[in-house]
């Protein structure tokens, strides 16, 4: 971040100072060096954002901020010290953030490119800004940082040396991307796909399209350089060409795409090669990146690369060389006992969810051999009406793939139990457990050497915990004297 005078972030979000006395005036002179929203993150030099959350409320905090070393408090209702006052704190960030972004484009930099969709987000933007790095100074968000808070302070991490700043874009209501959009003012936008996730908040894919298409309608025109990069095999993501000025370049596993993917095959970890298509040269690209999932998000990110002038084998080159960036996203660890766990419980939406378990299936048939595949899925969050029917699609999709053991997390999840069961599932080839607790007890007494686990479900069901205990006990039990069951 450029230094800022508290001064200047007043001016910037309107600020008025409240709770200075007459002997003590507001420090506008100090330099901010960062700002947080977390007090517990607070060091010295910080502007210390008070966030009224869904459960806390970061004014109740303010004292602990300035303890730490803050150089000032934002916020938006009375607190106990002297603050910057503004009517939404959230809103303030926001256009901080805007202003800051405008001081460093008169330098001429950064290149800002936004990305939205269902799923994928984050292991795309990890891709992309792995792939810039190598080219210039690059700023992408940690973990995911997509929403009205994260975004403006993402934006904020960067300095005048940034030459790409790579923005996620999420929304939960029409307007969101917009008003995102609005603020980072992308030059290229990616749209990776229309699905699923949260469909009980909009009510249909079409609406969850008309929210993700806001990013493409907030480029600039072709003319002014402005470039929309979608997915030419989603057909709602695709047919966001018609709803944007800026050039299209689309990806996809088909020819018809500007920069597509042919001869794709996994190797025993499901990490899939192909030979890359790009409108200045084809390269064969291996991925250390897990699951076929992972092919659509490389594609997105050289698409992006080609656009601002990269090479197509410095593309293939970088790709072959990116590595997994956020955690709990396909993340695949042995056990000291020769059981592999896939841990792919950051979140999950009923198009992740195939995704994952055709992986899971992909590495139990790897080396050519027949590994016993264990798929431990909770509930997805956010899916409406549609919840229960989508949740038994899930297990009749588990056997339906050949899944060797299905174990349902949690009485909200039975549902993806029922369907396993209504779709021939043998016996206790498909169980329900109440909990983490009991699903951890389940596996480490059944699981054997060589098995194969994936663990995944919505955020909130915290099912990483699962998988952590797995690696932690290193499964003993009759994994270690290869049991059957």
């Amino acid at each position: 971040m450029i230094p800022l005078t508290v001064g200047q972030v007043a001016v910037a979000t309107g600020a008025s100072y409240i709770g200075w006395a007459a002997n003590q005036p507001p420090p506008e002179d100090a330099v901010v060096l960062r700002v947080v929203s977390d007090s517990r993150q607070v060091r010295p030099g910080d502007l210390f954002a008070a966030i009224v959350g869904e459960h806390d409320d970061g004014h109740a905090f303010a004292a602990r901020a300035l303890e730490a070393g803050a150089v000032a408090v934002l916020a938006c209702q009375d607190t106990a010290v002297p603050a910057l006052r503004v009517s939404d704190t959230v809103t303030a960030i926001g256009d901080l953030a805007r202003d800051f972004l405008a001081t460093l484009r008169q330098h001429g930099a950064p290149e800002v490119i936004g990305i939205t969709g269902s799923a994928g987000k984050t292991s795309t933007k990890d891709l992309l800004a792995q792939i810039l790095a190598g080219v210039g100074p690059t700023v992408a968000p940690r973990g995911s940082f997509n929403t009205e808070l994260g975004l403006p302070l993402t934006i904020l991490d960067c300095d005048q040396h940034t030459r790409f700043l790579v923005l996620e874009m999420g929304a939960r209501a029409i307007g969101h991307i917009a008003y995102l959009t609005g603020i980072g003012l992308p030059r290229i936008g990616v749209v990776l796909g229309v699905g699923s996730a949260h469909l009980g908040e909009f009510g249909s894919r079409e609406a969850i399209a008309a929210a993700k298409g806001e990013l493409v309608e907030g480029l600039p025109a072709a003319s002014d350089g402005g470039v929309a990069v979608l997915n030419a095999d989603d057909p709602l993501a695709a047919a966001m060409a018609t709803r944007t000025s800026a050039k299209t370049m689309t990806f996809g596993t088909t020819a018809q795409a500007d920069v597509w993917a042919e001869n794709i095959v996994l190797d025993d970890a499901a990490r899939a090669g192909f030979r890359l298509h790009l409108p200045d040269g084809t390269v064969s690209v291996d991925l250390r990146l897990h699951g076929m999932s992972a092919v659509t998000h490389a594609l997105a990110a050289a698409a992006v690369a080609s656009s601002l002038g990269m090479s197509a084998s410095d593309i293939g080159s970088a790709l072959a060389t990116a590595m997994a960036v956020s955690r709990w996203r396909m993340e695949v660890s042995d056990t000291a006992s020769g059981v592999t766990v896939v841990n792919d419980a950051y979140n999950a939406n009923p198009e992740s969810m195939r995704a994952a378990l055709e992986s899971l299936v992909d590495i139990g048939h790897g080396a050519g051999g027949a590994r016993r595949t264990w798929a431990v899925l909770g509930m997805m969050h956010e899916l409406g009406a549609s919840s229960v029917a989508e949740h038994e699609q899930v297990g009749r999709l588990a056997v339906q793939l050949g899944v060797s053991q299905l174990v349902a997390v949690g009485e909200q999840a039975q549902a993806i139990h029922l369907g396993a069961i209504e779709e021939g599932s043998e016996g206790d080839r498909a169980v329900l457990v109440a909990d983490t607790d009991a699903a951890v007890r389940l596996l480490l007494s059944e699981l054997r050497q060589g098995d194969v686990v994936l663990v995944k479900a919505s955020r909130a069901e915290g099912l990483e915990r699962v998988a952590a205990q797995l690696l932690a006990h290193g499964v003993p039990g009759r994994a270690q004297i290869g049991g059957t069951w």
